[in-house]
Formats: structure tokens, sequence, C-alpha cells
């Protein structure tokens, strides 16, 4: 669940913080208080797009930190997988700091990428608002909800068809590729031969440019490279006043007073090292030039060999092994077109067999989703009368397309008939705003028995409806709440009054800069929120009696 909200420097506000509770969390206020604000910055910090004009005038970043508990063993194990940390109790902290020049991700103070949160608010938290309301009216979203419901032995279908689909395709594309006159096959073949021999030709090491760019380039310095050595030789121990001198006239020094004292020994034993590395170093060093001698026929044999390399790696690859490499996707390719009607009858074949049991494995998809239909349409006109629907038809459609792809040959559709006598349409031609917002909490009521995200955020989930509706809105809600954490944001006092948690948004003036701020309602202050939002221009004793009534019938329901 989300456990808290911490929001700083973002828009109008300077800097809030709210702990959230189980079951069901209202958010209200005026209009234009900021109530979107609140939603947005939870948006914010799970990876959506972010302005840095969302910085609060004067700040010089803006700050959003969630933090959520996850108590199932499996969705930590889940996270963990995806390399993102969890802390003691199954807490995981989401910080996403917005400065001028750079965005910047964290989970439990690890700087993580935007993938990373994406793939992590896909466990943690489901948020709607009107535009997944309208996403209803797509017919590509309803094969989304519907494979949703079917769950996991549909999942394992698909992944299935999604790799043989892969196959496939590619198998397609070079089959169609192959398929050329005589004369094109006979050019590849003459280019494919040419540049397999070229290579052949070169007879290379891999590795090999690296080691020769090394001695070519320390042969190219070699008289650069000699004459620092020669310096360094005559410094260490060839020369007038050498340091090999000096130390050892420094060691005769030590050891004529080590008799005095034992730590005059230790420094004079430790001086005898230093003139026996040196003495070391000054015949190393003697080898090394004795070893630099420049042989003008090798150089340029070296300059030629390097010059091949590089020409290779140019035409065929950065790397001898990405030449050799090349070399044998030309031998197969000419293999193959040496061989081309016995290749084109293996392609054939494949694609014959890959095909069918891609088919296979589309037609067992479609049986899954047709049975899931079913079972979901059903549970979808229970979930619609309850919310108000009095007489609505509700029937999912599960045809097959000529051709396959990845998720399958299947076409789903949303039919829809909310009043008596009228055919069942496409939900997309027959739907309200309010309509749509109702349909929608009643596809996530049936999918909570399956999924297991724990949180859900509702926006605007009050579209369009009252009354009684309202109240059935709110009865729903408070079901879902017995088995998620909810999170929704109402201008109803039908729906409010069902809260178990209530919090109140609202903009006031600071020092004369707007601040919007949240703040949880005691008992007695929703009371008074209620009354406000019941629509009362002044908050009578009467009003307040009306809203606990509210808060009493609401209670009663959820009881139920």
């Amino acid at each position: 669940m989300l456990v808290s909200l911490h929001v700083k420097n973002l828009a109008l506000i300077s800097e809030t913080e709210v702990n959230f509770g189980d079951g069901l969390n209202i958010l209200s206020g005026e209009t234009g208080a900021g109530k979107s604000i609140i939603i947005g910055s939870i948006n914010l910090a799970l990876g959506a797009r972010a302005d840095k004009d969302m910085i609060r005038t004067g700040a010089d970043y803006a700050l959003v930190e969630l933090v959520f508990q996850v108590t199932d063993d499996e969705m930590q194990r889940e996270i963990r997988a995806l390399e993102i940390p969890v802390e003691e109790d199954g807490i995981v902290i989401i910080q996403r700091k917005i400065q001028q020049s750079r965005n910047l991700f964290k989970i439990c103070g690890e700087t993580v990428t935007a993938k990373q949160i994406k793939a992590l608010s896909e466990l943690l938290i489901d948020i709607h608002g009107q535009h997944e309301h309208q996403s209803l009216l797509y017919k590509k979203n309803h094969m989304e909800i519907l494979d949703s419901f079917a769950g996991d032995e549909l999942a394992d279908i698909k992944e299935k068809i999604r790799e043989k689909y892969l196959e496939y395709t590619r198998v397609k594309k070079e089959l169609a590729e192959f398929c050329v006159d005589d004369g094109t096959k006979a050019k590849e073949l003459s280019l494919a031969e040419f540049e397999f021999h070229e290579i052949e030709e070169a007879g290379l090491t891999p590795g090999e440019d690296e080691e020769l760019e090394r001695d070519y380039r320390r042969m190219a310095n070699s008289r650069q490279i000699v004459e620092a050595a020669s310096k360094a030789y005559q410094l260490t121990g060839n020369g007038d006043q050498t340091a090999a001198d000096a130390v050892g006239h420094a060691v005769r020094e030590l050891r004529s007073v080590e008799g005095y004292d034992d730590r005059a020994r230790e420094l004079a034993d430790e001086l005898e090292n230093i003139d026996a590395l040196i003495s070391d170093f000054n015949r190393g060093i003697a080898e090394y030039m004795s070893d630099m001698e420049f042989d003008g026929e090798l150089f340029a044999q070296m300059e030629e060999r390097l010059n091949l390399l590089n020409h290779l790696k140019l035409k065929y690859g950065n790397s001898i092994s990405a030449v050799l490499s090349y070399q044998s996707e030309i031998a197969e390719k000419i293999e193959k077109l040496r061989n081309a009607d016995t290749y084109r009858q293996t392609l054939e074949e494949t694609l014959h067999k890959t095909q069918e049991q891609l088919e296979k494995l589309c037609k067992k998809a479609s049986r899954i989703r047709s049975k899931e239909a079913d079972k979901l349409a059903k549970d979808m006109v229970g979930a619609l009368t309850d919310l108000n629907f009095m007489d609505v038809r509700f029937e999912i459609q599960v045809r097959q397309k000529e051709e396959m792809a990845s998720n399958g040959f299947d076409d789903v559709e949303f039919m829809i008939s909310t009043n008596p006598g009228e055919p069942l349409k496409s939900l997309g031609n027959v739907a309200s705003g309010g309509e749509l917002s109702r349909i929608m909490l009643a596809i996530k009521t049936v999918l909570a028995s399956r999924d297991r995200i724990p949180t859900m955020i509702f926006d605007e989930i009050d579209t369009g409806i009252s009354g009684k509706t309202a109240w059935k809105v709110s009865e729903k809600l408070g079901t879902l709440s017995q088995s998620h954490q909810i999170i929704c944001i109402t201008h109803l006092p039908q729906i409010a009054a069902m809260a178990d948690c209530h919090y109140k948004i609202a903009k006031q003036t600071v020092k004369n800069k707007t601040v919007t701020d949240i703040t949880q309602l005691t008992e007695s202050e929703t009371v008074d929120e209620l009354a406000r939002m019941l629509g009362s221009d002044e908050i009578t004793d009467t009003v307040r009696e009306n809203a606990r009534e509210l808060i009493t019938t609401a209670r009663k329901k959820k009881l139920k």
C-alpha cells in the first residue's frame, strides 16, 4: 500500500506530506484547490513527463517522494528481480528530484532508471483518470482487459505465440528475400565469394591488429624512446654524479655509525635495498635500449599489414573478430546460394511448419479468450447492475481475423446495451462520460479479484453521476476498498461519506504567495467538509446533521 506522499516545491505546493491509510482514502476540496496537483505529483514520482516549469517559483528544485509498504513475499521477490532494493519490513521509497537541467530517480537511496520506475509502478499501483475512462472507447484496449482477466493460462500461451510469431516472420522475410531471379543470385554469389576469399587470403588472427598497432607505435617513436631511456640510464648509473653514486655514498655514511644505534642499521639496510633496485633498473633499461633498434624493412612490413587490416575492418567490421564473424556469415550465404533450390525448399517447409504451429497456438488462445469472455461478461453485468445500470446487457465478442499477429488472430470488442429494447452496440458508440467512468469502475471491481496490485487511484470516477447512482458508485468503492487500498478524488458527498480516511486539499495565501496544502480531517472536520460538499452557502447545524446522516448511511451500506 501507499504509506505516504511528500511533495516539496512543486507548482503551488511549498511543502506538504500526507500519510494514507488502509481502505478508502478520499481527497476533496474546492474547485481549483489543486487536487490534480496531488495526483500529478504521484504520477511524476512514477515516471510521468516532467517540465522544469513545474518547479515552484524561487526554488532550485522540486521533490516528490512516495513510501510504499509491500507485505506480499512474492511481490518483494519480483521487485528484487528488477534489481530494485527493498528495505526492512517491505518498505520501498521512490524519490524524484526535478531540477532545471536534469531529473533524478532514486529507490531506497539508490539511483535507478525510468524503466525500472515504470516496471515497479506496474506492480504497486494502478491510476485511473478521465484518460483511462476514454481508453474504453478504443477496441484495441478491450483485448488487453480480457487478457488481464484470463490471467496466467492465457499469458503463457501469448508468450509462446509471441516467440513463434517472431520465428514465423523471420522465416517469411528470409524466404521473400531469397526468391530472386537467377541473374541476381549469380551476382550475389560472385560478390560473396570475392569477399570470402579476400578475408581468407588475409590470414587473420583475432587480436593481431591491437598487438601490431602497439609495435608500430613503439617503432615509429623509437628515436624519442631511446633518447628518454638513455637520459634515464645516465642519471641512474652511467654518468657523472648519478643516483647510484649518491645512494652508495649515503649507504657508506650510515654504515659508519650503525654500531651506535639499531635504527641507523635499519635505515642503512633499507638504503642498500634501494641501491640494489637502482642497479637492477640500470641493467633493465640498458637491455631495453639494446632492443630498441629501428628496422626499416620490418617497419614497412608492419605498416603494410596494418593498412590491410584497417581496410578489411572498414569494409566488414570494426575488429578482427567482427571481420571473421562476417566471413562465417558469408560462408553460410555462399552455401545457400550454391544450393538455392534445396535451401528454398527447406525454407518453405520451415515456414509451413511454423505457420501450422502458430495457428495451433492462436486457436488455443482464442478458445481461452472465448471461455473467459463469457465469464467476464457475466461478472460485468452483475457489477454494472450494482452501479445502477438496471437493464444492462453486456457481451464480449471474440472474432477471428485473417492475419495472425504477435498476440494471436483474435479481434475483441465490448458490446453494451443500457436500455431495454436497444440492440447491442460497440461500447464506443453508446457510453456517455458518466457511463464510461462507471463501466471502468465495474471492470476494476471484476479484475480486482484476479490481480495483486495493492493500491488503486481513481480521479474523476464520479464524472457525470449524481443521486442514487452516486450511492451505487460509493458502495462499489467501499466494496473494492475491502481488498485494495483506494485513493479517490471526488466532489460527491455520497462517495466522500464512505471514506475510511478523509483528506482536504485547500489553497491559501502565505506571505503573498498562493500555497496548496493537504491535511487529514478529524471526525468533526469531516462533517463540515461533507456539509460544504452538500452545496450549502452556510454551514448550519441542520446541514451538519445531514452530513452526519450521510456518514451513518454509508457505514450501514459498508456493513451489508
